[in-house]
C-alpha cells in the first residue's frame, strides 16, 4: 500500500530475474503460447516488434512532456482529477500518496476532446494525438487478447477483446510523470534498494482487463514476485510492457495472474510513462468462459459487473486486495 508520505523505500528484496520477452512478429500460434505462459508465470511481459508507429509514440510522449513542463497553476487548470484530469501526488481518493503527477482520460473520443481543452494550447492538435495513440494500442491489446483466448483454447476467440472494442468501453490513458527527487540529485546509486529511490506510484494491482504501459529511458518499474520479491523492469523505450489486470483473473478462473507492481521515483532523471488500461463497459458481466472452470477446477469468482468491481476499487485503498470480495466461499486457486 502507499504510504502517506514519500517514504524512501529500504530494507526490500530486490533480484533481478529474466522476463518474458514476446516477438509479436514471429508465427501467431507461437506467440499465443508464449503469451499464455508469461500471463500465467508472471502476469506480465514485454512486446516487441508490436507494430505501433515510432511516430504515434513520439508524438504521445512529446505531449505529455509539454503539459509536465507547464508552470504548476497552468497544470492545475486541468484538474483536480476526479477521476480524470489532472492529479499530482494524491492518488485516488483514500489517503494514498505517491511522487507523482498524471494526466487521466477517459478513451471516448467525445472526453478526450472536452477535457483537451483544459490541457493544450492546440486542443484539436492534442485531441488527435491522444485518439491516434489511443487507437494503436487498443489494436494492439486486441491482438493479444484474442491470441490468449486462442492459446487456452476457447472456442469464442473475442470473448475478451470485444469489451475493449466496444464503444461503451470504460478505457483510460493516464500519463504518469515522475520528476527526479531534488534533494537526492547526489546519489546516482541504480541499485532499486537504494535510498536514492522514493514511491512515485506504490504497490497495487491494476483493475481493469489488460495494461499496455509504455516508458521513457528511465528505470522505475518493479513487479512483485513470490511474497514480496521485487524485480526491477529495465526500461526499454522502443517496446511496450503488457500485464494482467484483475478482470482478466478472473475471466480465465485465476489461470492468468494479475500482477500487483509499483512505479518509484528516482534522484537524477525524470520518468514518463504511458499507460492504457483497457476496461469493459461499466454494466458488462464479468465471468468466466466455460473452458475455464471444470469440476475439479470449479469458478473462482462469482459474476460481476464492471460496475461492481470499480465501486469496491474507488472504496479501498491502492494496495488492498479487491478479488477477494467477489472470490466463491471455499474457492481455492
Amino acid at each position: 500500500m502507499v504510504v502517506a508520505s514519500p517514504t524512501q523505500v529500504r530494507d526490500e528484496k530486490v533480484q533481478s530475474v529474466e522476463l518474458p520477452v514476446i516477438d509479436l512478429s514471429a508465427s501467431r500460434s507461437e506467440v499465443s503460447g508464449l503469451v499464455v505462459k508469461a500471463c500465467q508465470e508472471f502476469g506480465f511481459f514485454k512486446v516487441i516488434n508490436h507494430g505501433v508507429s515510432e511516430d504515434i509514440i513520439s508524438r504521445m510522449e512529446q505531449e505529455g512532456l509539454n503539459f509536465f513542463a507547464k508552470p504548476a497553476n497552468e497544470k492545475l487548470q486541468a484538474g483536480p482529477a476526479n477521476p480524470f484530469g489532472y492529479g499530482c501526488k494524491n492518488i485516488g481518493f483514500n489517503g494514498d500518496v505517491g511522487e507523482v503527477e498524471y494526466l487521466m482520460f477517459n478513451t471516448n473520443p467525445v472526453s478526450i476532446s472536452q477535457r483537451s481543452k483544459t490541457v493544450s494550447g492546440d486542443p484539436v492538435k492534442f485531441s488527435s494525438v491522444v485518439s491516434n495513440y489511443i487507437d494503436a494500442v487498443r489494436e494492439m491489446a486486441c491482438e493479444i487478447l484474442d491470441m490468449m483466448a486462442e492459446g487456452m483454447r476457447v472456442q469464442d476467440t473475442s470473448v475478451f477483446s470485444r469489451m475493449i472494442r466496444d464503444v461503451d468501453s470504460d478505457s483510460i490513458l493516464r500519463l504518469n510523470h515522475y520528476p527526479a527527487i531534488p534533494i537526492l540529485q547526489n546519489t546516482r546509486d541504480p541499485s532499486a534498494s537504494s535510498p536514492s529511490y522514493k514511491v512515485g506510484f506504490g504497490e497495487h494491482s491494476d483493475p481493469q482487463i489488460l495494461t499496455v504501459l509504455r516508458s521513457n529511458d528511465v528505470g522505475g518499474l518493479q513487479i512483485s514476485l513470490n511474497h514480496g520479491l521485487w524485480v526491477p523492469v529495465p526500461p526499454d523505450p522502443t517496446a511496450f510492457w503488457v500485464n494482467v489486470g484483475d478482470l482478466l483473473q478472473a475471466m480465465t478462473n485465476g489461470r492468468f495472474v494479475s500482477v500487483r507492481h509499483r512505479a518509484l521515483a528516482i534522484s537524477y532523471k525524470s520518468r514518463i510513462s504511458m499507460a492504457y488500461f483497457a476496461a469493459p463497459p461499466l454494466q458488462a458481466r464479468i465471468s468466466a468462459p466455460p473452458e475455464m472452470f471444470t469440476p475439479i477446477r470449479p469458478l473462482l469468482y462469482r459474476p460481476f459487473t464492471w460496475s461492481e468491481y470499480k465501486k469496491a476499487v474507488y472504496s479501498l485503498r491502492l494496495g488492498d486486495s479487491r478479488l477477494d470480495l467477489f472470490r466463491i466461499r471455499g474457492g481455492d486457486e
